[in-house]
Protein backbone atom coordinates (compact mmCIF):
# COMPACT_ATOMS: atom_id res chain seq x y z
CA UNK A 1 0.00 0.00 0.00
CA UNK A 2 1.45 3.36 -1.07
CA UNK A 3 2.06 6.21 1.37
CA UNK A 4 0.19 9.40 0.53
CA UNK A 5 2.31 12.55 0.75
CA UNK A 6 0.90 16.01 0.10
CA UNK A 7 2.93 18.91 -1.28
CA UNK A 8 1.12 22.15 -2.27
CA UNK A 9 1.28 23.40 -5.85
CA UNK A 10 0.29 27.00 -5.09
CA UNK A 11 2.30 30.09 -6.03
CA UNK A 12 3.75 30.68 -2.56
CA UNK A 13 5.03 27.12 -2.21
CA UNK A 14 6.52 27.16 -5.70
CA UNK A 15 8.24 30.48 -4.98
CA UNK A 16 9.81 28.93 -1.87
CA UNK A 17 11.27 25.93 -3.66
CA UNK A 18 8.33 23.54 -3.70
CA UNK A 19 9.34 21.80 -6.93
CA UNK A 20 12.82 21.03 -5.59
CA UNK A 21 11.21 19.54 -2.49
CA UNK A 22 8.99 17.37 -4.70
CA UNK A 23 11.98 16.14 -6.71
CA UNK A 24 13.85 15.23 -3.54
CA UNK A 25 10.86 13.39 -2.07
CA UNK A 26 10.51 11.30 -5.23
CA UNK A 27 14.24 10.62 -5.34
CA UNK A 28 14.40 9.60 -1.67
CA UNK A 29 11.35 7.35 -1.99
CA UNK A 30 12.81 5.62 -5.06
CA UNK A 31 16.26 5.12 -3.53
CA UNK A 32 14.75 3.65 -0.38
CA UNK A 33 12.22 1.46 -2.21
CA UNK A 34 9.25 3.22 -0.63
CA UNK A 35 6.00 3.30 -2.62
CA UNK A 36 4.41 6.76 -2.36
CA UNK A 37 1.46 8.56 -3.88
CA UNK A 38 2.30 12.24 -4.28
CA UNK A 39 -0.73 14.57 -4.11
CA UNK A 40 -0.31 18.20 -5.16
CA UNK A 41 -2.78 19.86 -2.83
CA UNK A 42 -3.37 23.55 -2.20
CA UNK A 43 -1.86 25.59 0.60
CA UNK A 44 -3.70 25.86 3.91
CA UNK A 45 -2.61 29.49 3.95
CA UNK A 46 0.05 29.21 6.66
CA UNK A 47 2.59 30.82 4.39
CA UNK A 48 5.41 31.15 6.92
CA UNK A 49 5.44 27.33 7.11
CA UNK A 50 5.59 26.73 3.37
CA UNK A 51 6.59 24.47 1.81
CA UNK A 52 4.52 22.47 4.30
CA UNK A 53 4.28 18.80 3.43
CA UNK A 54 1.83 16.39 4.98
CA UNK A 55 1.82 12.60 5.32
CA UNK A 56 -1.37 10.55 5.63
CA UNK A 57 -1.21 8.06 8.50
CA UNK A 58 -3.73 5.76 10.11
CA UNK A 59 -4.32 8.44 12.74
CA UNK A 60 -4.70 11.34 10.34
CA UNK A 61 -2.19 13.64 8.77
CA UNK A 62 1.18 14.76 10.11
CA UNK A 63 2.70 18.00 8.83
CA UNK A 64 6.29 19.17 8.43
CA UNK A 65 7.47 22.65 7.57
CA UNK A 66 8.93 24.84 6.35
CA UNK A 67 10.74 22.17 4.35
CA UNK A 68 13.69 22.86 2.05
CA UNK A 69 15.07 20.35 -0.44
CA UNK A 70 18.13 19.83 1.75
CA UNK A 71 15.88 18.71 4.64
CA UNK A 72 14.17 15.86 2.81
CA UNK A 73 16.77 13.12 3.32
CA UNK A 74 16.94 13.81 7.06
CA UNK A 75 13.14 13.81 7.26
CA UNK A 76 13.03 10.35 5.68
CA UNK A 77 15.74 9.21 8.11
CA UNK A 78 13.58 10.52 10.97
CA UNK A 79 10.56 8.49 9.85
CA UNK A 80 8.56 10.88 7.69
CA UNK A 81 6.94 8.03 5.69
CA UNK A 82 5.49 6.70 8.95
CA UNK A 83 4.45 10.16 10.12
CA UNK A 84 6.92 10.22 13.02
CA UNK A 85 7.37 13.55 14.81
CA UNK A 86 11.00 13.34 15.89
CA UNK A 87 12.42 15.82 13.35
CA UNK A 88 12.69 19.53 14.27
CA UNK A 89 10.36 20.42 11.34
CA UNK A 90 7.59 18.10 12.56
CA UNK A 91 4.39 20.04 13.27
CA UNK A 92 2.08 17.17 14.23
CA UNK A 93 -1.58 17.24 13.23
CA UNK A 94 -1.98 20.32 11.00
CA UNK A 95 -5.52 20.87 12.30
CA UNK A 96 -4.05 21.37 15.77
CA UNK A 97 -1.61 24.11 14.75
CA UNK A 98 -2.92 27.10 16.78
CA UNK A 99 -2.84 29.43 13.76
CA UNK A 100 -5.27 27.13 11.97
CA UNK A 101 -7.22 25.80 14.95
CA UNK A 102 -8.34 29.28 16.06
CA UNK A 103 -9.98 30.06 12.72
CA UNK A 104 -13.60 29.63 11.57
CA UNK A 105 -13.17 28.21 8.11
CA UNK A 106 -16.27 28.14 5.95
CA UNK A 107 -14.98 29.26 2.56
CA UNK A 108 -11.53 27.75 3.07
CA UNK A 109 -12.65 24.52 4.75
CA UNK A 110 -11.13 22.37 1.98
CA UNK A 111 -7.98 24.45 1.34
CA UNK A 112 -4.91 22.28 1.73
CA UNK A 113 -6.98 19.14 2.30
CA UNK A 114 -8.07 18.14 -1.22
CA UNK A 115 -6.49 17.76 -4.62
CA UNK A 116 -7.71 21.09 -6.07
CA UNK A 117 -8.71 19.76 -9.49
CA UNK A 118 -10.15 16.38 -8.48
CA UNK A 119 -13.93 16.12 -8.86
CA UNK A 120 -13.99 12.97 -6.73
CA UNK A 121 -12.00 14.58 -3.92
CA UNK A 122 -14.17 17.71 -4.06
CA UNK A 123 -17.38 15.66 -3.79
CA UNK A 124 -15.90 13.60 -0.95
CA UNK A 125 -15.60 16.83 1.05
CA UNK A 126 -19.15 18.18 0.51
CA UNK A 127 -18.44 19.64 -2.92
CA UNK A 128 -21.41 20.27 -5.27
CA UNK A 129 -23.94 19.79 -2.45
CA UNK A 130 -24.92 23.42 -2.80
CA UNK A 131 -25.39 22.97 -6.53
CA UNK A 132 -27.44 19.81 -6.05
CA UNK A 133 -29.75 21.70 -3.70
CA UNK A 134 -29.94 24.67 -6.07
CA UNK A 135 -30.96 22.52 -9.05
CA UNK A 136 -34.16 21.67 -7.16
CA UNK A 137 -35.02 25.35 -6.55
CA UNK A 138 -36.30 28.20 -8.67
CA UNK A 139 -34.03 31.12 -9.42
CA UNK A 140 -35.96 33.35 -7.03
CA UNK A 141 -35.63 30.81 -4.23
CA UNK A 142 -31.84 30.78 -4.67
CA UNK A 143 -31.74 34.58 -4.66
CA UNK A 144 -33.85 34.65 -1.50
CA UNK A 145 -31.46 32.24 0.24
CA UNK A 146 -28.45 34.38 -0.65
CA UNK A 147 -30.29 37.49 0.56
CA UNK A 148 -31.15 35.81 3.87
CA UNK A 149 -27.50 34.83 4.40
CA UNK A 150 -26.46 38.48 4.58
CA UNK A 151 -23.60 37.86 2.13
CA UNK A 152 -22.04 41.09 0.92
CA UNK A 153 -19.50 41.82 -1.78
CA UNK A 154 -15.98 41.12 -0.60
CA UNK A 155 -14.55 44.14 -2.36
CA UNK A 156 -14.52 47.79 -1.36
CA UNK A 157 -18.24 48.59 -1.52
CA UNK A 158 -19.54 45.56 0.43
CA UNK A 159 -22.82 45.71 -1.49
CA UNK A 160 -25.36 42.98 -0.59
CA UNK A 161 -24.87 40.12 -3.05
CA UNK A 162 -28.51 39.03 -3.01
CA UNK A 163 -29.72 42.53 -3.97
CA UNK A 164 -27.40 42.57 -6.97
CA UNK A 165 -28.60 39.12 -8.01
CA UNK A 166 -32.22 40.19 -7.59
CA UNK A 167 -31.71 43.08 -10.00
CA UNK A 168 -30.26 40.80 -12.68
CA UNK A 169 -32.92 38.17 -12.02
CA UNK A 170 -35.68 40.71 -12.60
CA UNK A 171 -34.25 41.97 -15.90
CA UNK A 172 -35.77 40.49 -19.06
CA UNK A 173 -33.02 39.55 -21.53
CA UNK A 174 -32.17 36.76 -23.96
CA UNK A 175 -28.64 36.59 -22.53
CA UNK A 176 -27.30 37.38 -19.08
CA UNK A 177 -23.77 37.00 -17.77
CA UNK A 178 -21.97 36.01 -14.58
CA UNK A 179 -18.59 37.72 -14.31
CA UNK A 180 -16.13 36.87 -11.58
CA UNK A 181 -13.74 39.69 -10.69
CA UNK A 182 -10.52 37.79 -10.06
CA UNK A 183 -8.28 40.76 -10.83
CA UNK A 184 -6.87 40.76 -7.29
CA UNK A 185 -4.58 43.79 -7.27
CA UNK A 186 -4.68 45.17 -3.72
CA UNK A 187 -1.36 45.18 -1.91
CA UNK A 188 -1.09 42.41 0.65
CA UNK A 189 -4.02 40.40 -0.67
CA UNK A 190 -4.00 36.81 -1.87
CA UNK A 191 -7.31 35.24 -0.78
CA UNK A 192 -8.70 35.13 -4.33
CA UNK A 193 -5.54 33.45 -5.55
CA UNK A 194 -5.72 30.92 -2.73
CA UNK A 195 -9.32 30.05 -3.63
CA UNK A 196 -8.35 29.44 -7.25
CA UNK A 197 -5.20 27.49 -6.39
CA UNK A 198 -6.49 25.51 -3.39
CA UNK A 199 -10.21 24.99 -4.12
CA UNK A 200 -11.06 26.17 -7.66
CA UNK A 201 -14.11 23.91 -8.01
CA UNK A 202 -15.76 25.89 -5.21
CA UNK A 203 -15.58 28.99 -7.41
CA UNK A 204 -16.89 27.00 -10.37
CA UNK A 205 -19.80 25.75 -8.26
CA UNK A 206 -20.57 29.25 -6.97
CA UNK A 207 -20.70 30.66 -10.49
CA UNK A 208 -23.00 27.88 -11.72
CA UNK A 209 -25.36 28.56 -8.81
CA UNK A 210 -25.29 32.29 -9.63
CA UNK A 211 -26.23 31.42 -13.22
CA UNK A 212 -29.16 29.29 -12.05
CA UNK A 213 -30.29 32.10 -9.74
CA UNK A 214 -30.49 34.86 -12.33
CA UNK A 215 -31.07 32.89 -15.54
CA UNK A 216 -27.58 33.15 -17.01
CA UNK A 217 -25.95 30.49 -19.13
CA UNK A 218 -22.49 32.05 -19.57
CA UNK A 219 -19.80 32.93 -17.07
CA UNK A 220 -16.37 34.52 -17.30
CA UNK A 221 -13.56 34.61 -14.77
CA UNK A 222 -11.56 37.79 -15.33
CA UNK A 223 -8.24 36.63 -13.91
CA UNK A 224 -5.26 38.74 -12.99
CA UNK A 225 -2.62 38.09 -15.66
CA UNK A 226 0.11 37.94 -13.00
CA UNK A 227 -1.40 34.69 -11.65
CA UNK A 228 -0.14 32.01 -14.09
CA UNK A 229 -0.40 29.17 -11.55
CA UNK A 230 -4.00 30.06 -10.70
CA UNK A 231 -4.71 30.26 -14.43
CA UNK A 232 -3.41 26.74 -15.02
CA UNK A 233 -5.27 25.25 -12.05
CA UNK A 234 -8.53 27.00 -12.97
CA UNK A 235 -8.30 25.67 -16.54
CA UNK A 236 -7.77 22.13 -15.24
CA UNK A 237 -10.67 22.42 -12.80
CA UNK A 238 -13.04 23.78 -15.45
CA UNK A 239 -12.05 21.04 -17.93
CA UNK A 240 -12.71 18.38 -15.27
CA UNK A 241 -16.07 19.97 -14.42
CA UNK A 242 -17.09 19.81 -18.08
CA UNK A 243 -16.00 16.18 -18.32
CA UNK A 244 -17.98 15.28 -15.18
CA UNK A 245 -21.13 17.00 -16.45
CA UNK A 246 -21.15 19.95 -14.06
CA UNK A 247 -20.67 22.44 -16.87
CA UNK A 248 -22.12 22.48 -20.37
CA UNK A 249 -25.47 21.81 -21.99
CA UNK A 250 -27.10 19.54 -19.43
CA UNK A 251 -25.83 19.98 -15.88
CA UNK A 252 -26.17 16.62 -14.14
CA UNK A 253 -29.14 15.72 -16.32
CA UNK A 254 -31.14 18.73 -15.12
CA UNK A 255 -31.66 20.29 -18.53
CA UNK A 256 -29.93 23.44 -17.23
CA UNK A 257 -26.97 24.93 -19.08
CA UNK A 258 -23.92 26.91 -17.96
CA UNK A 259 -20.64 27.53 -19.74
CA UNK A 260 -17.56 29.00 -18.10
CA UNK A 261 -14.20 30.25 -19.29
CA UNK A 262 -11.20 32.17 -17.99
CA UNK A 263 -10.09 35.46 -19.56
CA UNK A 264 -6.79 37.03 -18.59
CA UNK A 265 -6.78 40.62 -17.35
CA UNK A 266 -4.97 43.62 -18.78
CA UNK A 267 -2.40 44.00 -15.96
CA UNK A 268 -4.03 47.22 -14.78
CA UNK A 269 -5.23 47.94 -11.24
CA UNK A 270 -8.15 49.97 -12.56
CA UNK A 271 -9.59 46.82 -14.16
CA UNK A 272 -10.51 45.69 -10.65
CA UNK A 273 -13.25 48.34 -10.87
CA UNK A 274 -16.27 46.50 -12.26
CA UNK A 275 -17.11 48.74 -15.23
CA UNK A 276 -13.48 49.04 -16.29
CA UNK A 277 -13.27 45.25 -16.03
CA UNK A 278 -16.26 44.90 -18.35
CA UNK A 279 -14.68 47.25 -20.90
CA UNK A 280 -11.51 45.14 -20.82
CA UNK A 281 -13.48 41.90 -21.06
CA UNK A 282 -15.12 43.25 -24.20
CA UNK A 283 -11.68 43.78 -25.72
CA UNK A 284 -11.50 47.53 -25.13
CA UNK A 285 -9.16 49.72 -23.12
CA UNK A 286 -9.96 49.41 -19.42
CA UNK A 287 -11.57 52.74 -18.55
CA UNK A 288 -14.36 53.46 -16.10
CA UNK A 289 -17.93 53.73 -17.39
CA UNK A 290 -20.41 56.34 -16.25
CA UNK A 291 -23.14 54.99 -13.96
CA UNK A 292 -26.08 54.67 -14.43
CA UNK A 293 -26.78 52.34 -16.07
CA UNK A 294 -25.58 49.81 -13.53
CA UNK A 295 -23.84 46.65 -14.81
CA UNK A 296 -26.68 44.62 -13.28
CA UNK A 297 -28.98 46.22 -15.87
CA UNK A 298 -26.59 46.96 -18.73
CA UNK A 299 -23.27 45.25 -18.23
CA UNK A 300 -21.19 42.95 -20.41
CA UNK A 301 -22.04 43.50 -24.09
CA UNK A 302 -24.93 45.64 -22.89
CA UNK A 303 -26.67 42.74 -21.15
CA UNK A 304 -27.69 42.27 -17.46
CA UNK A 305 -24.59 41.11 -15.65
CA UNK A 306 -23.69 39.87 -12.18
CA UNK A 307 -20.18 41.08 -11.30
CA UNK A 308 -18.98 39.53 -8.05
CA UNK A 309 -15.64 39.12 -6.34
CA UNK A 310 -14.08 35.64 -6.04
CA UNK A 311 -14.76 35.48 -2.29
CA UNK A 312 -18.42 36.41 -2.73
CA UNK A 313 -19.04 33.65 -5.28
CA UNK A 314 -16.92 31.18 -3.30
CA UNK A 315 -19.16 31.67 -0.24
CA UNK A 316 -22.29 30.67 -2.15
CA UNK A 317 -21.76 26.86 -2.18
CA UNK A 318 -21.61 26.80 1.63
CA UNK A 319 -24.77 28.90 1.88
CA UNK A 320 -26.69 26.66 -0.51
CA UNK A 321 -25.36 23.44 1.06
CA UNK A 322 -25.89 24.34 4.73
CA UNK A 323 -28.56 27.04 4.57
CA UNK A 324 -28.54 30.79 4.89
CA UNK A 325 -28.93 30.66 8.67
CA UNK A 326 -25.72 28.67 9.14
CA UNK A 327 -23.86 31.43 7.32
CA UNK A 328 -25.73 34.37 8.88
CA UNK A 329 -25.17 33.00 12.38
CA UNK A 330 -21.52 34.02 12.00
CA UNK A 331 -20.51 37.66 12.22
CA UNK A 332 -21.92 40.83 13.73
CA UNK A 333 -24.36 43.60 12.79
CA UNK A 334 -24.78 43.81 9.03
CA UNK A 335 -21.47 41.97 8.46
CA UNK A 336 -22.50 38.33 8.31
CA UNK A 337 -20.47 35.22 7.68
CA UNK A 338 -16.70 35.20 7.58
CA UNK A 339 -13.95 37.17 5.90
CA UNK A 340 -10.53 35.71 5.02
CA UNK A 341 -8.06 38.24 6.40
CA UNK A 342 -4.71 38.27 4.66
CA UNK A 343 -1.80 39.13 6.93
CA UNK A 344 1.23 40.63 5.25
CA UNK A 345 3.94 43.25 5.66
CA UNK A 346 6.42 43.32 8.52
CA UNK A 347 5.22 40.26 10.46
CA UNK A 348 6.61 36.85 11.32
CA UNK A 349 3.54 34.79 10.46
CA UNK A 350 2.10 35.93 7.16
CA UNK A 351 -0.86 34.01 5.82
CA UNK A 352 -4.61 33.68 5.52
CA UNK A 353 -6.88 33.84 8.57
CA UNK A 354 -10.61 33.19 8.05
CA UNK A 355 -12.70 34.52 10.92
CA UNK A 356 -16.29 35.54 11.53
CA UNK A 357 -16.68 39.32 11.55
CA UNK A 358 -16.37 40.83 15.02
CA UNK A 359 -12.92 40.45 16.61
CA UNK A 360 -10.82 43.61 16.80
CA UNK A 361 -7.87 44.35 14.58
CA UNK A 362 -5.62 44.14 17.64
CA UNK A 363 -6.95 40.68 18.50
CA UNK A 364 -6.32 39.50 14.95
CA UNK A 365 -2.71 40.65 15.07
CA UNK A 366 -2.03 39.45 18.62
CA UNK A 367 -3.45 35.99 17.89
CA UNK A 368 -1.95 35.39 14.46
CA UNK A 369 0.79 37.79 13.30
CA UNK A 370 3.48 36.63 15.72
CA UNK A 371 4.98 40.11 16.05
CA UNK A 372 7.08 42.00 13.52
CA UNK A 373 9.85 40.34 11.55
CA UNK A 374 12.27 43.07 12.65
CA UNK A 375 11.33 42.82 16.33
CA UNK A 376 10.44 46.51 16.41
CA UNK A 377 7.00 47.58 17.69
CA UNK A 378 4.14 47.85 15.22
CA UNK A 379 3.32 51.46 14.37
CA UNK A 380 0.80 51.59 11.52
CA UNK A 381 -1.51 49.10 9.85
CA UNK A 382 -3.11 49.53 6.43
CA UNK A 383 -6.32 47.57 5.97
CA UNK A 384 -8.23 47.25 2.71
CA UNK A 385 -5.48 47.60 0.11
CA UNK A 386 -3.61 50.66 -1.22
CA UNK A 387 -6.76 52.80 -0.96
CA UNK A 388 -7.30 51.93 2.72
CA UNK A 389 -6.44 54.12 5.71
CA UNK A 390 -3.25 53.84 7.73
CA UNK A 391 -4.49 53.06 11.21
CA UNK A 392 -2.59 54.21 14.33
CA UNK A 393 -2.51 52.14 17.51
CA UNK A 394 -5.44 54.12 18.94
CA UNK A 395 -7.70 52.54 16.30
CA UNK A 396 -6.57 48.93 16.56
CA UNK A 397 -9.43 48.08 18.91
CA UNK A 398 -11.93 48.68 16.10
CA UNK A 399 -14.04 45.55 15.41
CA UNK A 400 -13.46 43.89 12.06
CA UNK A 401 -16.82 44.96 10.67
CA UNK A 402 -17.71 47.03 7.59
CA UNK A 403 -19.72 49.65 9.49
CA UNK A 404 -17.24 49.91 12.37
CA UNK A 405 -14.41 50.62 9.94
CA UNK A 406 -16.51 53.13 7.99
CA UNK A 407 -17.21 54.97 11.25
CA UNK A 408 -13.50 55.75 11.68
CA UNK A 409 -12.98 56.71 8.04
CA UNK A 410 -11.38 53.40 7.11
CA UNK A 411 -12.30 50.48 4.84
CA UNK A 412 -12.23 46.75 5.45
CA UNK A 413 -12.38 46.00 1.73
CA UNK A 414 -10.98 42.68 0.63
CA UNK A 415 -9.47 41.96 4.04
CA UNK A 416 -5.83 42.72 3.27
CA UNK A 417 -3.82 43.71 6.36
CA UNK A 418 -0.32 45.19 5.91
CA UNK A 419 1.78 45.91 9.00
CA UNK A 420 4.50 48.57 9.36
CA UNK A 421 6.93 48.83 12.28
CA UNK A 422 8.15 52.03 13.92
CA UNK A 423 10.87 52.60 11.32
CA UNK A 424 8.28 53.56 8.68
CA UNK A 425 8.13 57.12 7.31
CA UNK A 426 4.42 57.80 6.98
CA UNK A 427 4.93 60.83 4.73
CA UNK A 428 6.64 58.46 2.31
CA UNK A 429 3.64 56.12 2.54
CA UNK A 430 1.31 59.06 1.82
CA UNK A 431 3.40 59.91 -1.24
CA UNK A 432 3.27 56.29 -2.37
CA UNK A 433 -0.53 56.36 -2.21
CA UNK A 434 -0.74 59.39 -4.48
CA UNK A 435 1.94 58.02 -6.80
CA UNK A 436 0.05 54.74 -7.02
CA UNK A 437 -2.97 56.65 -8.30
CA UNK A 438 -0.78 58.45 -10.86
CA UNK A 439 0.37 55.08 -12.19
CA UNK A 440 -2.95 53.25 -12.09
CA UNK A 441 -5.56 55.90 -12.97
CA UNK A 442 -7.40 55.17 -16.21
CA UNK A 443 -7.20 58.91 -16.92
CA UNK A 444 -10.86 59.37 -17.79
CA UNK A 445 -11.69 62.00 -15.14
CA UNK A 446 -9.68 65.11 -14.29
CA UNK A 447 -9.80 64.95 -10.45
CA UNK A 448 -8.13 61.55 -10.45
CA UNK A 449 -5.75 62.04 -13.39
CA UNK A 450 -4.51 65.55 -12.53
CA UNK A 451 -5.30 65.55 -8.83
CA UNK A 452 -2.99 62.64 -8.07
CA UNK A 453 -0.14 64.20 -10.05
CA UNK A 454 -0.51 67.50 -8.21
CA UNK A 455 -0.84 65.52 -4.97
CA UNK A 456 2.61 63.97 -5.38
CA UNK A 457 4.08 67.43 -6.02
CA UNK A 458 2.43 68.94 -2.93
CA UNK A 459 3.52 66.05 -0.69
CA UNK A 460 7.09 66.46 -1.94
CA UNK A 461 6.97 70.11 -0.88
CA UNK A 462 5.63 69.17 2.56
CA UNK A 463 8.34 66.56 3.04
CA UNK A 464 10.96 69.11 2.01
CA UNK A 465 9.68 71.60 4.61
CA UNK A 466 8.46 74.08 2.00
CA UNK A 467 5.59 76.21 3.40
CA UNK A 468 4.32 73.19 5.31
CA UNK A 469 1.11 74.67 6.74
CA UNK A 470 0.03 76.23 3.43
CA UNK A 471 0.76 73.07 1.50
CA UNK A 472 -1.05 70.89 4.05
CA UNK A 473 -4.12 73.09 3.54
CA UNK A 474 -3.67 72.82 -0.23
CA UNK A 475 -3.34 69.03 0.02
CA UNK A 476 -6.53 68.86 2.07
CA UNK A 477 -8.42 70.88 -0.57
CA UNK A 478 -7.01 68.69 -3.32
CA UNK A 479 -8.10 65.53 -1.49
CA UNK A 480 -11.63 66.86 -1.05
CA UNK A 481 -11.81 67.63 -4.78
CA UNK A 482 -10.73 64.08 -5.61
CA UNK A 483 -13.24 62.61 -3.16
CA UNK A 484 -16.17 64.66 -4.48
CA UNK A 485 -15.32 64.80 -8.17
CA UNK A 486 -13.79 61.49 -9.20
CA UNK A 487 -15.73 59.09 -11.39
CA UNK A 488 -14.84 55.95 -9.43
CA UNK A 489 -13.25 54.73 -6.23
CA UNK A 490 -9.72 54.99 -7.62
CA UNK A 491 -9.78 58.78 -7.33
CA UNK A 492 -12.30 59.14 -4.52
CA UNK A 493 -10.51 56.71 -2.18
CA UNK A 494 -6.86 57.61 -2.84
CA UNK A 495 -7.15 60.51 -0.34
CA UNK A 496 -8.10 58.07 2.46
CA UNK A 497 -4.55 56.77 3.10
CA UNK A 498 -3.05 60.19 2.37
CA UNK A 499 -5.24 62.05 4.87
CA UNK A 500 -4.85 59.35 7.53
CA UNK A 501 -1.04 59.40 7.25
CA UNK A 502 -0.84 63.14 7.87
CA UNK A 503 -3.62 63.19 10.48
CA UNK A 504 -2.35 60.42 12.71
CA UNK A 505 1.40 60.66 12.14
CA UNK A 506 2.09 64.43 11.86
CA UNK A 507 5.45 64.10 13.61
CA UNK A 508 6.86 62.40 10.50
CA UNK A 509 6.75 65.68 8.55
CA UNK A 510 9.67 67.14 10.51
CA UNK A 511 11.52 63.81 10.42
CA UNK A 512 11.12 63.58 6.64
CA UNK A 513 12.42 67.13 6.23
CA UNK A 514 15.41 66.31 8.45
CA UNK A 515 16.23 63.14 6.50
CA UNK A 516 15.91 64.89 3.15
CA UNK A 517 18.19 67.72 4.34
CA UNK A 518 20.84 65.22 5.43
CA UNK A 519 20.64 63.46 2.06
CA UNK A 520 20.96 66.78 0.22
CA UNK A 521 24.02 67.75 2.27
CA UNK A 522 25.58 64.34 1.64
CA UNK A 523 25.32 64.87 -2.11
Amino acid sequence: MSIKIYVPRDTTTLALGGEKVVSMILAQAESRGIDIELVRNGSRGLFWLEPMIEVQTGNGRVAYGPVEARDVAALFDAGLPEGKSTHRLALGDPEEIPYLKKQQRLTFARAGITDPVSIADYKLHDGFKGLENSLALSGQMIVDEVKASGLRGRGGAAFPTGIKWQTVHDCAADQKYIVCNADEGDSGTFADRLVMEADPLMLVEGMIIAGLAVGSTQGYIYLRSEYPVAHQIMKEAIANAYQAGYLGENIQGSGKKFDLEVRLGAAAYICGEETSLLESLEGKRGVVRFKPPLPAIKGLFGQPTVVNNVLSLAAVPFIMAHGSKAYADCGMGRSRGTLPFQLAGNIKQGGLVELAFGPTLRELLDDFAGGTETGLPMRAIQVGGPLGAYLPQSQWDTPLDYEAFAAIGAVLGHGGVVVFDESVDMTEQARFSMEFCVEESCGKCTPCRIGSTRGVEVIDKIRAGDKVEANLALLDDLCETMIDGSLCAMGSMTPIPVKSAFKYFPEDIALAHSRMSIQTEAK
